[in-house]
């Protein structure tokens, strides 16, 4: 049976470190893809590189080190496919015609989290995870589009606080709600919603006016319990 696409059903996905790809549609569905253990292998990649550097001359290399590092580069390829399938899987099977991914170009160039984090942010493949949904979307006959995050992580979707553009500074501006402990944004009502879930209803909301999008259909049981996926356990 083909599968309908409507391209007033959106899906919205705001990208971080533990919570890899978190997607909320206009559909009244939303889901986390966990990036815990692209960390953890990132984490143990990274140890273990240098323990074999360790006293070795600069640019030293060897078959063990050649073999870890493929190793590593097959599980990050694994993982991209994986969840650029899971993604567009959920389009297809609610007939979501539309994906809205929130990206700052030269966001991993300017990163300034620390040295730790830093170095999280940068390994973990994102960029090719967004060039694979945007093939699958093509493939599919899914809408990519792209649009830039400023705002979204702090403005409350609730409340309907606006979403300056990247790069302006509002005077003045300040967000109805508070993002608090254990990844929960508090709105202006005390409501507590998942704080990643309110990013990626905002990058919804950053297009909503110019792709004509209802986003009624972002409910409080979206925004506050998402399902969790985890890549090697599907």
């Amino acid at each position: 049976m083909e599968v309908q696409l409507d391209p007033t059903k959106a899906l919205g996905i705001d990208h971080g470190l533990n919570n890899w790809l978190t997607c909320i549609s206009n559909v009244g569905t939303s889901f986390i893809i966990d990036g815990l253990h692209l960390k953890s292998l990132n984490q143990w990649y990274n140890k273990r590189v240098a323990t074999l550097k360790e006293g070795q001359a600069q640019g030293f290399w060897s078959k063990q080190l050649a073999s870890i590092t493929e190793k590593r580069n097959r599980q990050m390829r694994d993982a991209v496919n994986k969840a650029a399938r899971i993604v567009v899987n959920h389009c297809l099977q609610y007939g979501i015609g539309r994906i809205v991914f929130g990206w700052n170009q030269g966001q991993k160039d300017g990163a300034n989290m620390g040295r730790k984090n830093n170095q999280k942010f940068v390994q973990i493949p994102t960029a090719r995870l967004k060039a694979r949904i945007s093939q699958l979307c093509e493939q599919y006959v899914i809408e990519f589009v792209e649009t830039e995050e400023a705002y979204t992580s702090q403005a409350s979707f609730i409340d309907g606080d606006s979403l300056p553009k990247h790069g302006e500074k509002p005077e003045g501006w300040k967000s109805s709600g508070k993002r608090v402990k254990r990844g929960l944004f508090r709105t202006a009502s005390n409501w507590y919603i998942n704080a990643d879930c309110n990013g990626a209803a905002n990058v919804l909301r950053k297009v909503a006016t110019m792709l004509e999008l209802d986003l009624s259909g972002v409910g409080r049981g979206e925004l506050t319990a998402p399902s969790r996926v985890r890549l090697w356990a599907i």
